[in-house]
């Protein structure tokens, strides 16, 4: 066993969840793609089950920030997979203002996380400004500001580093040592 620990980490897990989701949506944000039928179940059952657990397991960990961030951002996904669902079976009809609005409140906490991650590592300092970014690009094309495609290439961008940041912890983490980078904390220990 390469690590010297009783429990796993569950950050991977979370970050794999939330990155590979993100990327997925983020490319029909962008335009890349049409259709987001694809990522509303990898949403649910990923993006959203996947870092619900994860963050769970945080709070055993005593993670505070881990756990505020992995069941928030999959209850996000949720939340996103369900509005859809909602609105195109004609259930519900989301204004674009309310979703613009919902989306730049997802920023500010973004933003907050954000700060927390001075303290932590430039990995997850990155994945969290360009989260906080996407956000507030979409939350402003929802609001008619033309920023939408942007905010998904932004997205893409933030999910690769969350999948960047899974890879790294997992494959140091097999081989007991730094192998892939992930920094040291910006303002330090």
């Amino acid at each position: 066993m390469p690590a010297d620990t009783d429990t796993a980490n569950p950050a991977p897990l979370g970050l794999v969840g939330f990155g590979l989701t993100t990327v997925l949506l983020s490319s029909v944000n962008a335009g890349l793609f049409s259709s987001a039928a694809v990522a509303l179940p990898l949403g649910m059952a990923f993006g959203g089950t996947a870092q619900l657990l994860a963050g769970l397991l945080e709070y055993n960990e005593g993670n505070t920030f881990g756990m505020t961030a992995f069941v928030s951002y999959g209850a996000f996904w949720w939340w996103f997979a369900l509005l859809e669902i909602f609105a195109g079976n004609g259930w519900l009809e989301p204004g674009a203002a309310t979703v613009g609005l919902a989306l730049l409140l997802w920023g500010v906490f973004t933003t907050y996380m954000w700060i927390s991650t001075f303290k932590l590592n430039w990995a997850l300092w990155s994945v969290f400004l360009t989260l906080a970014v996407t956000f507030y690009l979409l939350g402003l094309g929802e609001l008619g500001f033309g920023t939408g495609a942007l905010g998904g290439y932004v997205g893409i961008l933030s999910g690769a580093l969350a999948m960047y940041t899974s890879f790294a912890e997992v494959t140091n983490w097999a081989w007991a040592k730094d192998v892939i980078p992930i920094g040291n904390a910006p303002l330090g220990e």
